[in-house]
């Protein structure tokens, strides 16, 4: 989901230089890992590096066609209007995140380091009962506009601009690794080399201007 606007703008421009046509189908990436690995048939699929290792290892998508595509950063969102805490440093995170009454955060990849964040500084059992995890697919903006979570943490790109909340800003470089997101041409494609083309399109400079408007950056 992370990728979502990204993919939308990028597929477009190359559509339209390229004369393909591209359908892309944008879900949760846990979801989209469980449907590539039963056997769905899809021409490539977009992935935290990571994830997409793990199907290649699997047989699932062409090793050698894994293709960074941008590094993601985790930020902090809280209700439009609401008080916008200091997160400018890992200490002043940290007192954010003990100060704050729940805490919403993804089944993906920032939910997994926001996990490895709290378990360093030695407060995850503290904080067991206040998280609020959306499930896959549900952007955690929703929980924040809501009113469920008084914190937000997903990838910057799924909190730009959504209603109802505002951006407090990205976590302090000591407290988050960036995520990055890869493209690969599945082993059930249909169109591999179409696809592998398109996956070089985004990966270039051409992909820039939809990487910087969703808060991204080159991988």
């Amino acid at each position: 989901m992370a990728m979502r606007k990204v993919l939308s703008s990028s597929t477009r421009s190359w559509a339209a230089s390229s004369r393909h046509t591209v359908d892309v189908e944008s879900v949760g990436g846990v979801i989209a890992a469980r449907r590539i690995a039963e056997g769905e048939t899809f021409d490539f699929a977009v992935l935290a590096a990571d994830a997409l290792a793990a199907l290649a290892a699997r047989g699932h998508v062409v090793a050698h066609t894994l293709t960074p595509l941008a590094r993601s950063f985790t930020a902090v969102a809280v209700a439009t209007g609401a008080k916008r805490p200091d997160i400018s440093s890992e200490p002043a995170l940290r007192r954010a995140v003990l100060d704050a009454r729940s805490i919403g955060c993804s089944t993906g990849p920032s939910g997994e380091q926001l996990v490895r964040l709290f378990e360093r500084w030695g407060i995850a059992d503290t904080l067991a009962g206040r998280i609020v995890q959306a499930s896959p697919g549900v952007p955690v903006a929703t929980l924040v506009a809501r009113g469920e979570a008084e914190l937000g943490f997903q990838q910057l790109s799924e909190l730009i601009d959504v209603k109802g909340v505002d951006v407090v800003g990205t976590l302090p470089p000591d407290a988050q690794p960036p995520t990055c997101f890869a493209g690969a041409v599945c082993t059930a494609a249909k169109h591999p080399l179409e696809a592998r083309e398109l996956l070089g399109y985004i990966a270039s400079p051409a992909g820039d201007a939809a990487r910087r408007t969703n808060g991204m950056e080159a991988a």
